[in-house]
């Protein structure tokens, strides 16, 4: 079958976005006399912009470095704008990795152009236009009415679609019969039409309406060309769905913001609605499993406001591409080429595999998350609740541990029930049963049998029993006559094993952490980076990144050429693979500590600890997260958001089907010692 090309519609868009920058200019200074400092550099990113949109398909490199360069520009002109919008930083953070992931993914050999003239100014012209809605959109944001020069970058962009427009009209006029008029008349309308009504619209200083009326105008009438145009070249939508990196950023970035929504509604708080920021954060730890609360859960948020929540955990637990899969398998409908492909590129299953094994995965997780449920409702009803409230506490913290969240109905997490045994292994093998993902939950007891598994399952739950026993023991070591003083030895023994579980990514506390010493931090530090599975509800670089990091460690101090487990090698790929995740988790984790430790006047402590939670998805805290300021919110959130989607995203871009070439080059010798 014949490789499709790139749509070469995304030059239209990198050319809508060129006045873009200036956008942000108008922000900052409300005159066009804006400072050389902040002009300047919006200035040098629209030109990159340029750039990127003449070279993307004939000098593809250059393209890539003209786009970092745009990056970097358009950063420094719209940081004043970062520090005084809360709102403006979140949505500039999940911009940012959505265009280094899409540089990224930029071919690195020129990109043949398609034949059809008309098929080529068709699909710039598409794009050029869903750009102007976006931009006009996030201009009615900014409110450039009395920004002159936030006025002209709008305008600029809405004649550049307009150029556009009547340039395929212009490629139609030449297969046209009427060419005598089509051929030079049709394509003078549309920037003529728009430079009226946008003249009109800066004398009545609606810029905005007028740009975001021709935008979609102009898009309804393309879309009403024939279909032919649309064959073999994405649709609006497409570019969201067409790679699973960008798959999981776009559907996780939707489940935050529909559950920010939803839980700055009036009806979802007990009192006076949710600020934005405070909804956004709760939404953002729910999605990601994480936990991190700025507020109280059981006291803030009313029982709509707690479904919503409750909801969020479970739909980013499962996560959208399981749930999108079995409604449509459920439905009979047939799955397309591109998204069995997409699918199984993140499930690592063949076709046939794909539904049977998405059906399981949603009946194991509801039929262990009911049998939860039960078991904590008698023990919250042997506590003290009523039927009632424990049935819902039973069903609300059953999800919560499964899908290892750490949202707990109760304003002391479970502190109060560190003398109930059966509410405490009932969330610990929740937590577990979540964190080893359904598929390897169900190679157990064929384990526990001695029966032969695969070395991937296997590699799993050996770390994962190494992790929990010896996180248990440390617990008992370190804060047996500290944090556990005053409880009896089985006690001891019953909150010791709860916190290792619970050090997995799941947030759930029985002790108070804050009194933890030193040592044991620094334990649940690390066990927070490991995480848990693959193919679980955990966060973290999972197991089976450090069990092969472990395995080429012991092989190299006693001098093995390779790296062998239960009779298999482990291919330098997938060694590759491990350390590049827990490479990029360090980084990403040494960011976000320095990010929190210029803006947050706290302890180096707490800081450390709130990034490593957020980034594991863990939920544990050391009473720092209500005391974050907005812009430390905002690191959080996309720490939890990195945290979630990013070792996902790594592995979709590492795991690339791309034909490459290797240079056969000589060996490098490097002293390392």
């Amino acid at each position: 079958m014949r490789n499709r090309q790139p749509s070469p519609g995304w030059q239209g868009m990198w050319l809508v976005l060129m006045p873009a920058p200036l956008l942000l200019v108008c922000r900052v200074s409300v005159d066009a006399t804006a400072t050389t400092s902040i002009l300047l550099p919006a200035l040098l990113a629209s030109l990159a912009l340029l750039g990127l949109a003449l070279l993307q398909d004939a000098q593809p490199r250059l393209a890539k470095g003209l786009g970092l360069l745009g990056l970097i520009a358009c950063g420094h002109s719209a940081w004043p704008l970062v520090i005084d919008s809360p709102f403006a930083a979140l949505l500039a953070g999940v911009g940012l990795i959505q265009a280094v992931f899409f540089l990224l993914d930029l071919p690195n050999t020129p990109t043949p152009a398609p034949h059809h003239r008309e098929i080529v100014a068709h699909a710039q012209a598409r794009k050029g236009l869903q750009t102007l809605v976006w931009l006009s959109l996030g201009a009615l944001l900014l409110d450039p009415r009395h920004a002159p020069l936030g006025q002209l970058a709008l305008a600029a962009a809405s004649l550049i679609s307009q150029l556009l427009v009547g340039r395929w009209l212009h490629t139609v006029g030449k297969t046209s019969r009427s060419r005598r008029v089509t051929g030079w008349l049709l394509p003078l309308l549309p920037p003529l039409l728009s430079g009226a009504l946008l003249a009109l619209a800066h004398w009545l200083q609606v810029i905005p309406q007028c740009s975001l009326v021709l935008g979609v105008g102009s898009l309804w009438l393309l879309q009403r060309h024939p279909r032919e145009l649309h064959d073999g070249h994405e649709r609006w939508w497409e570019p969201f769905l067409n790679h699973p990196a960008r798959v999981l950023i776009s559907t996780f970035f939707g489940l935050c913001l529909m559950g920010s929504l939803l839980l700055h509604l009036p009806w979802a708080s007990t009192g006076k609605p949710i600020a934005f920021i405070d909804a956004a954060f709760t939404s953002v730890s729910a999605v990601c499993v994480t936990g991190l609360t700025v507020l109280d859960t059981a006291v803030d948020f009313s029982p709509f406001g707690q479904a919503c929540i409750l909801l969020l955990i479970q739909l980013g637990g499962f996560g959208i591409m399981t749930i999108t899969t079995v409604a449509l398998h459920v439905l009979g409908k047939r799955l397309s080429l591109r998204q069995e492909r997409l699918l199984t590129s993140l499930n690592e299953t063949s076709h046939q595999e794909l539904i049977s094994s998405l059906v399981t995965i949603v009946r194991f997780t509801l039929l262990t998350e009911l049998t939860g449920a039960a078991l904590l409702t008698l023990g919250f009803v042997r506590a003290g609740s009523s039927w009632l409230q424990a049935l819902w506490q039973g069903l609300f913290t059953s999800v919560s541990a499964f899908c290892n969240a750490g949202f707990a109905l109760n304003s002391a997490n479970l502190v109060p029930f560190q003398h109930s045994p059966l509410i405490l292994h009932t969330v610990g093998l929740l937590i577990i049963l979540g964190g080893l993902a359904p598929a390897t939950c169900l190679l157990v007891p064929q384990w526990l049998r001695g029966g032969r598994l695969a070395l991937a399952p296997l590699l799993a739950l050996r770390t994962t029993f190494v992790l929990l026993v010896v996180g248990m023991f440390a617990f008992l070591v370190f804060e047996g006559d500290h944090s556990l003083a005053g409880l009896s030895l089985l006690d001891k023994l019953h909150n010791a094993w709860f916190q290792s579980v619970t050090l997995r990514t799941a947030g759930f506390n029985s002790i108070d952490i804050n009194e933890v010493l030193s040592p044991t931090l620094m334990i649940m530090l690390t066990w927070m980076f490991i995480g848990g599975s693959p193919g679980g509800t955990a966060g973290g670089i999972k197991t089976t990144t450090i069990g092969v990091l472990a395995l080429t460690f012991w092989a190299c101090i006693t001098g093995r050429e390779a790296v062998v487990a239960c009779n298999r090698t482990i291919p330098q790929s997938t060694i590759n693979r491990a350390i590049t995740v827990c490479a990029g988790g360090m980084m990403v984790l040494f960011l976000s500590i320095l990010a929190l430790s210029l803006t947050q006047a706290l302890p180096a402590r707490q800081l450390v600890f709130e990034a490593t939670s957020a980034l594991g998805t863990v939920g544990l805290s050391l009473g720092t997260t209500p005391r974050l300021d907005t812009i430390g919110k905002i690191i959080i959130m996309l720490t939890m958001f990195t945290g979630r989607i990013g070792p996902m995203t790594l592995f979709t871009l590492l795991s690339a089907d791309h034909q490459r070439t290797e240079p056969q080059c000589p060996d490098a010798r490097i002293t390392l010692t």
